[in-house]
């Protein structure tokens, strides 16, 4: 098989007969007229042909020219259409966010509504699911998950660790006042049981350790597999949930929930943000991940007590 020319020479001759003149394929290329010279005749020289001859001031495509410019420019154009292609996909598609259902659903939609307001160019699809995606591959852009399972991306960086405590509705806690927070442990309450994939969420047994209580049996309880679940039915007057602060700080400050006791127990392992890294090439991708970034180092502060939250 023939010794193909450098890409780089052949970028060059193709700039050329497209244009005509070695000035022009130089100021397309952004080199120096001489380079363009340079690479012409490196073209040259692995094919062993005269492929362009100087006529007057002027230089012109040889009959060998003409025909190896008829041959390579349908491939050139084809590149071209390619990168336009491109380019006009990723101006134009959206950012996609994979999430933990019950932290998309808690804490991150209502915060990116803010960041669209701010971005209304910006296109963002947002979709809570449990399992891993493949990133790229799945057209996700960037996932925020929990604990080990997010070692399986190539980019991620580890966001906040939350931290979980006791709330209710406070219908709930008039009906059913508590003096001391042992008094909680004789309420009806609602549990979290995660994926198995994921170290176990705090459980009330945990919690009455932190209090130096006597681990609570379970007996009774009500069992949530997600988290906003179990939070929905304390914001529903059913008990009293361990919940987390940051999926609970809207509810907080808009008093659905209430806080009788800040005590609070945290979580075992932390959340992460994965991102393809061809995420970071397209609009508002860069902007959109600093910004969790810096929303993430807000919530670490608040969920670990550094930052007030809501009480009774």
């Amino acid at each position: 098989m023939a010794k193909l020319p450098p890409l780089k020479a052949l970028q060059a001759f193709d700039a050329f007969g497209r244009l005509g003149n070695v000035a022009g394929a130089a100021a397309e290329l952004g080199v120096t007229p001489g380079a363009v010279s340079q690479q012409l005749r490196k073209a040259e020289e692995a094919l062993n042909l005269r492929l362009l001859e100087r006529r007057g001031n002027s230089v012109e495509l040889t009959s060998w020219g003409r025909i190896y410019y008829a041959e390579i420019r349908p491939a050139f154009e084809q590149l071209r259409i390619a990168q336009e292609k491109l380019s006009r996909i990723r101006s134009t598609s959206g950012i996609v966010i994979s999430c933990l259902p019950s932290l998309a659903g808690k804490w991150l939609a209502p915060r990116l509504a803010d960041w669209q307001m701010s971005h209304p160019d910006a296109n963002v699809r947002l979709l809570g699911k449990g399992s891993e995606p493949q990133l790229g591959e799945d057209s996700i852009d960037f996932r925020i998950s929990y604990g080990d399972r997010i070692r399986k991306f190539d980019h991620y960086i580890e966001i906040f660790t939350d931290w979980v405590v006791p709330a209710c509705s406070p219908a709930f806690l008039k009906a059913n006042p508590v003096a001391k927070p042992i008094d909680i442990l004789t309420m009806p309450l609602l549990g979290i049981e995660w994926d198995r994939d994921h170290k176990a969420a705090p459980t009330w047994s945990d919690w009455a350790v932190r209090i130096g209580a006597e681990p609570r049996m379970t007996r009774g309880e009500m069992a949530f597999s997600l988290s906003s679940s179990a939070i929905d039915a304390a914001i529903n007057g059913r008990g009293f949930v361990l919940a987390q602060i940051a999926m609970v700080a809207d509810d907080l400050e808009a008093g659905r929930l209430v806080v009788p006791f800040d005590l609070r127990v945290k979580l075992s392992q932390a959340y992460f943000l994965a991102w393809d890294r061809s995420a970071l090439s397209k609009p508002f991708g860069p902007d959109l991940r600093a910004w969790i970034i810096s929303i993430s180092k807000s919530q670490s502060a608040a969920s670990a007590g550094l930052a007030d939250i809501n009480l009774i």
